[in-house]
């Protein structure tokens, strides 16, 4: 069998148990002959070969591969993931990314029924080594360039953690040069270097800590955190509910009128541009702070017109 073969296999165990946990062998024998089957119209060198034994064995390598444990409940009398929450998370978006290249490759004579959005380079080539050099606590170099400026320059960090926001990544690092904790976006990056020097990675950061109030990318650490309330046109709000803003958002009211939600966060650039994109879909309703700055925005705009 094929490599593509084998991950479809492990990846069809692992989504047969997300979709029903406590399956028993035959279940997932049979969720998987049925999925082979139509994988196969595509590739018909892909086979099946699924047995007790190789089952056993795909648990293992998906252990390996993935961290991933599938464990045997006797309660149960079945098969289930044991993964934390973020594990759990992490697989998920690998489950994604798995699912989009099936489809993809599964619609090649289907071009133009698929629009994909055109874009540069995320810089996820060097998420490995970003990751290498975070674990083993390693400095870095690269050269970046920041959008508002033209000048490259070379670049000395201590890296500490990976963060996404809004299909961008970050890495968010230490510059040698100042001192500061500060976040480098991936697509800027460049040239990247894992030198051999170690740092002492700091007790005081956690990552999670530092931007459970802040929305998006830059951190608010100096600031105290506000109750922002919100009010959404019935049909904006729909969204807003399916796809909550932050996880701090609270839904106060919810009605043929209005979708009011309330959010703890500190008041930054990118939650205003955030709450710009909403137009009169939204209105702020707390605090007065951030209803000025939204007000002041929606003015400087009208005067361009």
């Amino acid at each position: 069998m094929s490599k593509r073969g084998y991950i479809s296999r492990y990846f069809l165990i692992v989504k047969k148990l997300q979709k029903k946990p406590y399956s028993t062998y035959e279940e997932i024998q049979y969720y998987i002959d049925r999925e082979f089957e139509f994988l196969q119209t595509n590739d018909d060198k892909l086979s099946v070969g699924f047995s007790k034994r190789t089952f056993l064995r795909d648990k293992k390598d998906i252990s390996n591969a993935f961290g991933v444990d599938i464990e045997y409940s006797k309660l149960h009398k079945g098969y289930f993931i044991n993964q934390s929450e973020n594990e759990s998370m992490n697989f998920q978006r690998m489950m994604e990314a798995f699912d989009m290249f099936n489809s993809l490759n599964l619609a090649q004579d289907l071009a133009p029924f698929i629009h994909m959005e055109k874009r540069r380079p995320q810089g996820t080539e060097n998420l490995y080594g970003l990751l290498h050099a975070i674990k083993n606590r390693l400095q870095i170099k690269f050269t970046y360039q920041k959008f508002w400026e033209e000048e490259i320059s070379q670049r000395l960090i201590e890296p500490y953690a990976l963060k996404e926001f809004k299909n961008r990544w970050y890495v968010m690092a230490k510059d040698c040069k100042d001192a500061n904790i500060k976040s480098f976006a991936l697509d800027r990056l460049t040239n990247l270097e894992i030198t051999i020097k170690t740092f002492a990675f700091p007790k005081s950061y956690n990552i999670e800590e530092s931007y459970r109030y802040s929305f998006g990318i830059i951190n608010s650490n100096d600031e105290e955190p506000q109750e922002i309330i919100l009010s959404f046109n019935p049909i904006q709000g729909k969204y807003i509910k399916s796809l909550p803003l932050h996880n701090t958002q609270q839904v106060l009211i919810d009605n043929d009128n209005e979708v009011q939600i309330k959010l703890k966060l500190c008041v930054t650039h990118d939650l205003v541009m955030e709450l710009l994109s909403f137009g009169d879909n939204m209105k702020v309703i707390e605090p007065k702070i951030l209803v000025d700055q939204i007000k002041q925005a929606h003015k400087q705009a009208y005067k361009q017109y």
